[in-house]
């Protein structure tokens, strides 16, 4: 099973790209736990949905690796659930990083927020460019410092699909 993340900012198409990976190469798909916890809960979320929020999310990308797809595509993980957090409440809790440190993925596709337009859902909160970049780099530091397979994804939607595409080709070649 090769398991493929996709990082980066609210509205630089992690969604859209992970329902286009999947529609290609078949395998697998995890969504985003915290936009069910918020449908559900029809309210803004707090520091302390945090660890209901991460849980959710690991139980959704538990259930599917149970399945041992030939490809895993999680439209986030738990690196995204710790970022918002600290940006949102200033904290987070801490044994996100064990958890995410204690899991394997084979690659991750993060998704800059540059060349493609923010677009307001009802659940994000970034519109200006200059936040939605202090995160794509608070994830890009993550992943250098804990030597994590990363592409960088730029470009218009066509170029992102394109390199996305090829990363994920080389990545399933036997």
């Amino acid at each position: 099973m090769k398991v493929v993340v996709l990082a980066g900012p609210e509205s630089s198409g992690k969604s859209w790209l992970a329902a286009e990976l999947q529609a290609h190469f078949g395998g697998v798909m995890v969504g985003e736990y915290v936009r069910h916890f918020i449908d559900h809960h029809q309210r803004d979320t707090c520091l302390a949905d945090i660890p209901d929020i991460a849980q959710g999310q690991l139980a959704w990308e538990d259930a599917a690796r149970a399945q041992q797809p030939r490809l895993l595509i999680l439209d986030t993980h738990l690196l995204t659930n710790k970022l918002w957090s600290l940006t949102l409440f200033g904290d987070y809790p801490a044994w996100l990083d064990s958890e995410l440190l204690a899991r394997h993925y084979d690659l991750h596709l993060l998704l800059s927020p540059e060349d493609v337009e923010w677009t307001a859902d009802g659940q994000r909160c970034q519109p200006a460019l200059a936040d939605r970049q202090a995160f794509f780099q608070a994830s890009l530091e993550w992943m250098q410092q804990h030597r994590q397979p990363v592409i960088v994804i730029r470009g218009d939607w066509e170029e992102r699909r394109r390199v996305a595409f090829s990363a994920v080709e080389q990545l399933l070649q036997p």
